[in-house]
């Protein structure tokens, strides 16, 4: 007789794992069963989690290059010893990964390393080391997440032509990188390997960089990595690539002509895609867009399939872990009959570069779209103490509100600390504040956040400091 419990989750990554421990504490019997034998999924193994290490790290030795000195910090001759931070990247990532499995075993829950299918609704098929087994449930969570999107013209190759993961563990710095793609997981890594020695060219088949960003803050973030040494190639669509020795010649099209580029890694950041492969969706009638790959899901996040749930990347909304996590507690948390509340349009999106940019709710073009009218505010961090102290005054602040109620509409920040800031904005946007809200709210001094502040008072042209 197969083992039964309340709930099966396939997948552990942030939305799983997050899905998993809350029906616990809500007295599901849970199983989670994934293909990795560490915990965490895509997020903590090789995508958010050691992605964001490399960037500190990498940013310590920029700002020891380029910065101590000017704080008085001399530190002789640097050097750079690429196996240690590697090496610190994967501390940091099992540190995380074990935390997941350690709550696993305090909530109770099953763990199975293999590769599920769904052989029916209420039953997971799954091929484990030891063989074969088939579990039973009274519901299936989808939580597989999403995988690196391909380019016909580029090939992925485990050494030359590489994803996000391969990006994470160079052997050594490249002398030429170049970057397919100007989206944010390739500024990210670019930036990485840029601090670290690389020559990093961008090719980027639109005209300008992150479409989804509010563009001033796209074009204030493309000047800065400019300054930085990254170069970049828009308009500029990948045709192909060929072999010579130890490079890579990418070839490509802008403005009409035909155009080379070489490099001795090729990084392709050009989206992600839901991953839904050997789930077994088709065969038992769960509904896949063929062109999105997504899972349509109604309100609850139930597939067209009764008992069969999906969130995450899998479905509508931001491809973003913190999404996930949402999706997968206010799945668990319906089907235990408990009301929850899930709001896609104050989801923060964090790029990691530096300066790093955040925003939350909409930007200029999409108001402008709508034909919403809005104010605008914005305070620069140069005008900031807190920055000043730091020597870390690149960037902004900018508050949209609407002209009639002042409701925050957007809040969109380029500058240090961003991906921190934006949770003041986030919690605005969610309880439908307005600029004079934040401006009402006392500030600590000196801090950064004070640039927040400042930009809603520059929402009725009243700011302080400028």
């Amino acid at each position: 007789m197969p083992e039964a419990f309340d709930l099966i989750v396939i997948g552990a990554g942030p939305g799983g794992y997050v899905a998993a421990i809350r029906a616990a504490q809500l007295g599901m019997k849970v199983a989670v069963v994934d293909k990795r034998p560490t915990l965490g999924g895509t997020c903590l193994n090789i995508g958010c989690i050691p992605s964001k290490a490399l960037l500190d790290s990498s940013e310590l030795y920029a700002q020891a290059k380029q910065h101590f000195a000017q704080h008085g910090i001399g530190v002789g001759t640097l050097a750079l010893d690429l196996n240690a931070m590697l090496a610190r990247k994967d501390k940091v990532v099992k540190g995380l990964t074990d935390g997941v499995a350690s709550l696993f075993k305090k909530h109770k829950i099953t763990t199975f390393t293999g590769t599920a299918r769904v052989a029916a609704p209420g039953k997971v098929a799954v091929k484990l080391a030891t063989g074969d087994t088939t579990l039973e449930t009274k519901s299936i969570l989808l939580a597989t997440g999403s995988e690196p999107a391909a380019l016909p013209a580029l090939r992925f190759d485990p050494k030359y032509i590489v994803t996000s993961t391969e990006a994470l563990a160079f052997g050594k710095v490249p002398q030429q990188l170049l970057v397919v793609g100007g989206g944010y997981i390739g500024l990210e890594l670019g930036s990485v390997w840029s601090r670290l020695g690389a020559k990093v060219t961008v090719l980027e088949f639109l005209p300008r960089l992150l479409p989804l960003t509010d563009g001033e803050v796209a074009k204030a973030l493309h000047r800065s990595l400019e300054k930085q040494g990254l170069v970049f190639h828009l308009d500029t669509k990948v045709t192909g690539a060929t072999f010579d020795d130890d490079q890579v010649i990418v070839k490509a099209t802008t403005a009409g002509k035909e155009v080379q580029f070489t490099g001795d890694r090729v990084l392709v950041a050009v989206g992600r895609r839901p991953y839904t492969a050997g789930l077994g969706l088709k065969e038992v009638g769960v509904t896949v867009e063929e062109r999105s790959g997504r899972v349509p899901v109604n309100e609850n996040f139930q597939t067209n399939v009764a008992g069969i749930y999906a969130i995450g990347d899998l479905i509508e909304g931001p491809m973003l872990a913190h999404k996930a996590e949402d999706d997968g507690v206010a799945c668990v948390e319906r089907l235990a009959g408990k009301k929850t509340h899930v709001n896609y349009d104050t989801v923060p999106s964090v790029i990691y570069t530096w300066p790093e940019v955040a925003a939350v709710g909409l930007t200029e073009e999409q108001l402008k779209e709508r034909n919403v009218e809005y104010r605008a505010g914005k305070f620069p961090f140069l005008a900031n103490a807190r920055a000043r102290c730091l020597n870390e005054t690149e960037g902004f602040v900018k508050i949209l509100a609407d002209a009639r109620t002042d409701r925050v509409l957007g809040v969109h920040i380029i500058g240090p600390r961003a991906s921190d800031l934006i949770a003041e904005a986030v919690t605005v946007l969610e309880f439908s504040g307005s600029a004079e809200d934040i401006a009402r709210i006392c500030h600590a001094h000196p801090t950064l956040s004070e640039a927040v502040r400042e930009a809603a008072l520059a929402v009725d042209r009243r700011t302080i400091n400028i």
